[in-house]
């Protein structure tokens, strides 16, 4: 019963729009239905297929002309030592075994013993020369795609710290990540899979899922894990009901969605959600299909390194990356597999341990990128190589390394980027960054650049402020642009 002083408000153009909307649902099918064929889908795929342009995933229009498409993330989880691998330095042959000549930085162990010499020989490849240590072999075929950062440095020397502050563009936990920034500017090439996917072997980094999380932006956009073997996702097989019984359930809970979205009226978190469960049914074809290598030839799963033991499960992780890039999913990160110890991350017995992560590595990377080349896929694919930070010069007790944030390497390849070229420099003890230092900023400025994003106006309002991924910082490295 209403107060006969009081009348109900009148009807706002939204509340019109969001009450008369009950029709929209057979447009939108209509639209739908369309849309499958074009896109060649079977009746099958049509039955499960509910997205409707518009959604999160849907394409945007970058800022400008991109020279990447997409993004392909080898996280050296630990921190790969930068003497070791890509910034020889004679001097620490030179004085091995001796104190260091240097002001020594605070370590995450304060354990500092004497200058430490590579174990490994330095060698030049390709036309640009580029020194690269023994560890890689294969990999360094391929130096005149590659730009080599020799100057790279971090604001945090603690994996958990590092790791956020390398994927998220800040130190804190909740933060979205690279991938999810990436893909909420752009969306997703891929109907039938997640725009920002992270493959995995069972080796999860400190910091946990929040460095693939979506922190601020709708949840839509977070990183998808996939785990190693035929079924990389879990609860993915479809029930043992009948597709007309599937069916029905789908059109009710549907039915109930747009219910509550008409009488919640606010109903962004609601369509994040619809869009999540229409994505995952379209999954349950889409990921056994790409997780299927058998369509593969053996020159190819050679090339990878899958016919080998000691490269088998990252070669499989290369493989999926190229087989995802080929089906326009944005953001793909890699991460190492478990070898029985702790990752890049070697305190002691560092010959064992980088051999190790590098035999592990070394030839699937080759195969990577040399069949995005030899597949036109190279020049629109950006593939980007590194860890959280490098390691010292000196030795963490006999035979370790321990963190250092002050100077180490990553490398880049494709994607609108300068091959054959090394950027700045560290000491002669390849300890700090002596020339064109470059922030964790710098290179995910550089990333949305080469993505056709502008870091500066890629914002999101939260927190009382315009929220970026390179915060306030960031300059575009334009030397390395091609």
């Amino acid at each position: 019963m209403h107060c006969g002083r009081f009348q109900n408000p009148p009807l706002t153009r939204r509340d019109v729009l969001r009450q008369a909307a009950n029709g929209f649902g057979a447009t939108a099918l209509a639209a739908l239905l369309a849309d499958d064929r074009a896109f060649g889908a079977t009746d099958a795929a049509r039955q499960v297929s509910q997205s409707v342009r518009g959604g999160p995933y849907e394409p945007r229009p970058p800022h400008y002309r991109p020279r990447a498409t997409s993004v392909i993330f080898l996280f050296m989880d630990g921190g790969p030592s930068q003497v070791d691998t890509f910034d020889p330095k004679p001097r620490l042959a030179r004085e091995h075994g001796q104190p260091i000549q240097a002001k020594v930085q605070p370590t995450q162990f304060d354990n500092v013993g004497t200058v430490l010499a590579c174990p490994w020989e330095f060698r030049q490849y390709g036309a640009s020369g580029i020194p690269v240590s023994d560890l890689f072999p294969h990999t360094a075929r391929h130096v005149d795609d590659m730009a080599v950062i020799r100057s790279m440095v971090s604001n945090f020397s603690e994996h958990t710290f590092a790791n956020y502050f390398l994927h998220t563009g800040s130190g804190q936990q909740g933060r979205p990540s690279m991938g999810s920034w990436a893909t909420y500017g752009l969306g997703s090439e891929c109907r039938d899979l997640p725009g920002f996917v992270v493959l995995t072997s069972g080796m999860i980094p400190p910091g946990g899922l929040d460095c693939f999380g979506s922190g601020f932006l709708p949840v839509a956009f977070q990183g998808s894990l996939f785990q190693r073997g035929p079924t990389p996702v879990a609860d993915l097989a479809p029930g043992e009901q009948a597709p007309a019984n599937e069916a029905a359930q789908r059109d009710l809970v549907r039915a109930f969605d747009r219910q509550l979205a008409e009488r919640r009226g606010a109903d962004d978190p609601l369509e994040a959600a619809i869009a999540n469960f229409e994505l995952a049914c379209r999954m349950q074809t889409a990921v056994p299909e790409l997780a299927d290598l058998s369509s593969e030839t053996s020159a190819t799963h050679q090339l990878y390194g899958i016919d080998e033991p000691a490269t088998e499960v990252f070669g499989r992780q290369c493989l999926l990356a190229r087989r995802l890039v080929e089906r326009g999913v944005r953001f793909i990160e890699l991460l190492p597999q478990n070898l029985g110890f702790d990752r890049w991350d070697q305190h002691s017995n560092l010959r064992e341990g980088h051999a190790k992560n590098a035999l592990a590595t070394d030839r699937p990377i080759a195969g990577l990128l040399a069949d995005l080349k030899q597949r036109g896929l190279l020049e629109s694919t950006l593939v980007v190589w590194g860890g959280e930070f490098g390691r010292t010069p000196m030795a963490q007790g006999v035979d370790g390394r321990d963190h250092n944030p002050y100077g180490f390497s990553m490398w880049l390849a494709g994607g609108g980027i300068r091959g054959g070229t090394i950027h700045g420099a560290t000491d002669d003890y390849g300890y700090h960054v002596v020339e064109n230092k470059v922030e964790i900023h710098d290179l995910h400025a550089t990333m949305l650049h080469l993505l056709g994003l502008d870091h500066k106006r890629l914002t999101v309002r939260f927190g009382g402020r315009d929220m970026r991924l390179t915060d306030v910082h960031g300059e575009v490295l334009k030397r390395l642009v091609a």
